[in-house]
């Protein structure tokens, strides 16, 4: 998903070579801050607004023959900000915050470290223009939790490891300030040559630019979010045969029931732990796709309700109501959460394109999972009890 808030500039550190004095006031009066001069080192520290964290993309790329881009807009304060509170209710106000940072290094033959760094909630402006916040990859296989204390997730879009591609991984973290129902959600999508996720002693480099980068946006834009500890380990992503009986499910499955009828007997989960995204995948006996259940938290639920607003369409939605039903087989539930965030989403809807799921909708089960599912997310958030169809 691209952030969409506007004119940026995105200026390589060879280009701002020759960039002068009155290009940098004219970037400043159009809103966008652009700074680079001198050597690699000098644009990689003051890359994302100073916040990208220079010493773990030299740990993870290398520390010479870096190609620097950077572009930073908007405000994460003061009025604009603050006028984004919006309270729990998931509706938001005209208000938001209007904070868009994007950089990039690459290192020829060692790979590429990408960050945005996002202000939440967006300017209700920006809901009808495009998607709000870069995704993490959950189609194919499932997000795990980076846990350690942070509200963050690791995901890939290989649907198998071991594929050419396998060294590419997205980390998310979210830091809910200390005020005002604002956050930052920081995301960095990293691609190591010859690296593979597989490999539990690299797989930390995925992640280490996201942990560092957060506590130095924390401070850059005074935020005060409870932060996490040091990240040495991290699960892998869920791939699609590594199922299980759903009985006896004791991560984000833990608690939905089986059901006779839909044939749904077991399940992909991840563990439960403190992150914006949670899936559990249901599936028949030898794991074909029933039904998929979704949580959504703070920015993640403010994008996906702002999708219906987006696109339209007949009848209620999540846009609208904290609870209800959509289309032949789908629901939703929703949330309060605490100080100040946006209120969380539940989803589930069929996962078979032609299955039975979809021809022969489970109705009563259908609300029963998400039920389930909604009340045990919503509890380990530490948000109130959902408002289910």
């Amino acid at each position: 998903m691209a952030l969409t808030t506007g004119p940026r500039s995105l200026v390589t550190q060879r280009q701002v070579r020759g960039m002068t004095a009155a290009a940098l006031v004219l970037a400043v009066l159009t809103g966008v801050i652009v700074w680079f001069a001198g050597s690699d080192d000098r644009a990689l520290d003051e890359a994302c607004g100073g916040a990208l964290a220079a010493d773990e993309v030299r740990t993870v790329l290398g520390d010479s023959g870096m190609d620097v881009t950077s572009g930073t807009e908007g405000t994460f304060g003061g009025d604009s900000s603050d006028s984004g509170s919006g309270g729990s209710s998931g509706s938001g106000n005209s208000g938001g915050s209007s904070l868009a940072v994007r950089c990039a290094v690459t290192a020829e033959g060692r790979g590429r470290v990408g960050v945005t760094i996002a202000g939440a909630p967006r300017p209700r402006a920006e809901h009808g223009t495009g998607e709000l916040y870069t995704a993490v990859p959950a189609r194919d296989t499932l997000p795990v939790p980076i846990g350690h204390g942070w509200s963050g997730l690791l995901a890939t879009d290989n649907a198998r490891r071991g594929d050419r591609g396998d060294g590419k991984a997205t980390a998310a973290v979210l830091l809910d300030c200390a005020r005002g129902g604002r956050s930052l959600l920081i995301t960095v999508e990293t691609t190591l040559r010859g690296a593979t996720l597989d490999d539990p002693a690299t797989r930390p480099s995925f992640v280490s630019t996201a942990i560092a980068t957060a506590r130095r946006a924390d401070d850059r834009w005074d935020c005060g979010a409870r932060l996490g500890k040091p990240v040495r380990g991290v699960g892998l992503p869920v791939n699609a045969d590594e199922y299980e009986p759903l009985l006896g499910a004791t991560g984000t499955c833990a608690t939905v029931p089986t059901a006779a009828r839909s044939a749904v007997s077991t399940a992909r989960e991840t563990a439960r732990a403190r992150a914006p995204r949670e899936i559990c995948a249901l599936g028949a006996r030898d794991g074909a796709p029933r039904y998929r259940l979704d949580a959504y938290y703070g920015p993640y639920a403010e994008d996906a309700r702002a999708q219906y607003t987006r696109y339209g369409g007949e009848g209620v939605t999540p846009a609208d109501k904290p609870a209800g039903r959509l289309g032949r087989s789908a629901y939703w539930a929703g949330a309060d959460c605490p100080d100040g965030a946006r209120r969380a989403l539940y989803l589930i809807r069929a996962d078979d394109a032609d299955g039975d799921a979809r021809a022969r909708p489970d109705l009563g089960y259908e609300r029963a999972a998400l039920a389930a599912f909604a009340a045990r997310s919503a509890e380990d958030h530490g948000c109130a009890a959902p408002v289910t169809p």
